[in-house]
């Protein structure tokens, strides 16, 4: 499968990307900063999941950056859409094959941690993924990865420092700490959210670790941020919608933008 899509992507491009980027809800604006090569809907690719879930164009954008070659994922793929966990690793490992060495994984979550606001932006240092099945279960990919791929650092301490300094630099605060992935599409209940925080985790959405742990396995140097579009179930005494998550991320959208661009072109310099 993997063969046919990466020929279909070949027809229309040669473009080798360096850093790869998947944009999650309500942040599909950061698409605008890149200079287009190639535009590649996923509905075009043979045999390829299509993003339907809301705000999602699901298609690879491949351009510059400045000097940075990227490839965007201007939409994601989710389990909750009824797609596999392999599914849903398929475009990682699709950017990983067309030469992509970085990844920056993003997305819209809930706060859990009772210290974050609305609008924060959390650099994810560790993730739980053991709630969701494994993108790695089943016949390894031995061309990809080794069987049992070590996890004690999905998240790059390199890339981690870079998303810190080039925050400060840009006046930009973060917060870091762990995310957690459950499978969605519910919000979680106020039960769920305080198994959570016994967990330790700080954030919790419906995508991301999924994602984190195939490109772990094929090589990625992976970074990760989220943006807290909410306050988890229980935190406010208000019901949660899909709709308050799309504008927290919309108004978040100049200072994210602002520092994912940052963070690719320094990725760029120092490579």
């Amino acid at each position: 499968m993997l063969q046919k899509q990466l020929e279909y992507i070949r027809k229309t491009t040669d473009f080798v990307p360096d850093t790869a980027i998947v944009l999650g809800s309500g942040l599909g604006s950061f698409a605008d900063e890149v200079e287009p090569v190639a535009i590649i809907d996923f509905a075009d690719l043979p045999d390829f999941p299509v993003s339907t879930a809301p705000g999602h164009k699901g298609r690879f954008i491949f351009g510059f950056i400045g000097k940075a070659k990227v490839a965007i994922m201007q939409g994601r793929i989710h389990l909750y859409e009824g797609y596999s966990a392999q599914q849903v690793a398929l475009p990682i490992r699709i950017l990983r094959l067309l030469g992509a060495k970085q990844l920056i994984l993003t997305n819209a979550a809930g706060g859990i941690n009772r210290d974050f606001q609305i609008g924060d932006l959390m650099i994810i240092e560790d993730h739980i993924s053991c709630l969701v099945p494994s993108p790695l279960r089943g016949r390894n990919i031995d061309s990809l990865g080794v069987r049992f791929p070590d996890m004690s650092e999905v998240y790059s301490k390199r890339l981690c420092r870079i998303i810190t300094e080039c925050a400060l630099e840009k006046g930009i605060k973060t917060k870091k700490g762990v995310y957690i992935q459950l499978q969605g599409p519910a919000f979680e209940t106020k039960a769920e959210i305080r198994m959570c925080s016994v967990l330790g985790t700080d954030a919790v959405g419906m995508s991301t670790a999924i994602e984190a742990q195939a490109a772990k396995h094929c090589g990625f140097e992976v970074c990760a941020i989220s943006c807290i579009t909410n306050l988890a179930c229980g935190l406010l005494d208000r019901p949660i919608t899909s709709e308050e998550v799309g504008e927290t991320a919309t108004k978040t959208a100049v200072k994210f933008n602002t520092l994912i661009k940052a963070t690719v072109e320094r990725i760029a310099d120092e490579y």
